[in-house]
């Protein structure tokens, strides 16, 4: 971590500008880290004109920890988690997860080791709406060519855990804003994945049910040893 970096990251310390997305650490930090950034970097072409977004980011997240990336809209928040996600790739540097660089791999290799290693939960559900809340959440699992029935248990385990034992035969047009959410973290949770990205998992939410599955969320990050990695412009965030 260099302090006197804005661009600088980490679980440790609070970054010295407002123009750049600050991560806060939740919890201690322990010694292993599941994903990293080294030097990330990443610009945008506008016409003549470069766009730098992200600087120099160094980042280091161990297992089981909680971190809240939080900053002024525009500040790179989202271009940050994706970045680290491997949905995008940076300008420069490195993204490692689990000891793997993951812009030095294939489309095929990097699309593998998100499904093994991460989770994804969106301001939007993207639930498919022709699948009950059981068949979105196994999905994942299937991918994997994981048997039906060992996929379909693992599930029906998480939407019990989640609170939607009695609701998960119904396809995500009969459920809730908040259920459709707590869907969404059950279907993110499924595959055991090393780091949870969540991208203002609660910003469609009123007050009520936005608690209620953030407080899920670190509740499951307590119990399972998943990091978790959430973006939010709320400031309160990472007093939690």
């Amino acid at each position: 971590m260099r302090e006197d970096d804005p661009n600088s990251v980490s679980g440790s310390a609070q970054a010295r500008s407002d123009s750049v997305p600050t991560a806060y650490s939740l919890q201690p930090t322990a010694s292993s880290s599941v994903l990293t950034c080294t030097a990330l970097a990443k610009h945008f072409q506008q016409g003549d004109t470069r766009v730098d977004v992200l600087n120099g980011v160094e980042l280091a997240v161990a297992a089981g920890e909680r971190l809240a990336i939080v900053g002024a809209s525009g500040s790179g928040k989202t271009t940050l988690l994706q970045l680290l996600g491997g949905l995008d790739l940076p300008s420069a540097g490195t993204v490692t997860i689990m000891g793997q660089p993951i812009n030095a791999l294939s489309d095929a290799a990097r699309g593998d080791l998100r499904n093994r290693a991460l989770g994804f939960v969106y301001q939007f559900h993207h639930l498919l709406p022709e699948f009950s809340a059981l068949e979105n959440v196994a999905m994942p699992l299937l991918i994997r060519r994981m048997p039906v029935s060992e996929a379909r248990s693992r599930a029906r385990h998480l939407l019990e855990r989640v609170g939607l034992g009695a609701r998960m035969e119904h396809r995500p047009g009969q459920l809730s804003g908040g259920e459709r959410q707590r869907a969404a973290v059950a279907r993110a949770l499924v595959t055991r994945p090393n780091v949870v990205l969540a991208d203002e998992p609660t910003g469609n939410l009123d007050g009520a049910n936005a608690r209620h599955v953030f407080e899920l969320m670190l509740e499951l990050n307590r119990e399972l040893g998943t990091a978790l990695i959430i973006r939010s412009w709320r400031q309160e965030c990472r007093e939690r």
